[in-house]
């Protein structure tokens, strides 16, 4: 039996729907890849960290924050600079920019220690990459987890808004 991790954003769910998401998937443990641990919105406003992290310790769901998987300001800036030229905005986002994925990959994913999160996967259920953005194509997040299928051998399940 392979190893499962999946990937989820906060955009398109609330609070409630996003925890039986999770439950629905049987996650264990939610591994936080922002950089910024905020979201911009009243709608949002249950993503921001200590709300977070005081849903998902009522639900049982372990919490860990990876800033070292997060990207840059500068980073986020490049595609933010590319979602203005394709003019897309960040919630509408369908994809990631060719020259954020390739920084992104160099300067972050090939120095990242993914064993150390592959020996904290849960043994009795599954982990989610968290991030913002509704489409995993659209978000770092669905790097991480191509790297983790491609090197650890994990299957990925991206966790949507039912």
């Amino acid at each position: 039996m392979s190893l499962v991790v999946g990937t989820i954003g906060v955009y398109g769910f609330d609070v409630e729907s996003f925890l039986q998401r999770l439950q629905g998937a049987g996650v264990r443990l939610v591994l936080d890849v922002r950089q910024r641990r905020g979201v911009r919105g009243t709608e949002y406003a249950w993503a921001n960290s200590v709300r977070l992290q005081r849903a998902l310790a009522d639900a049982r769901i372990a919490y860990e924050h990876h800033p070292e998987l997060a990207p840059t300001t500068e980073l986020r800036e490049l595609q933010y600079a590319e979602d203005e030229r394709r003019r897309v905005g960040k919630r509408s986002r369908r994809e990631l920019a060719a020259e954020y994925v390739r920084r992104y990959t160099t300067e972050i994913l090939d120095h990242a220690d993914l064993a150390s999160i592959m020996s904290a996967l849960p043994s009795d259920g599954i982990a989610a990459l968290l991030c913002v953005e509704l489409e995993p194509a659209a978000c770092h997040r669905s790097l991480i987890a191509e790297r983790l299928s491609e090197h650890h051998g994990v299957m990925i399940e991206h966790l949507r808004p039912l």
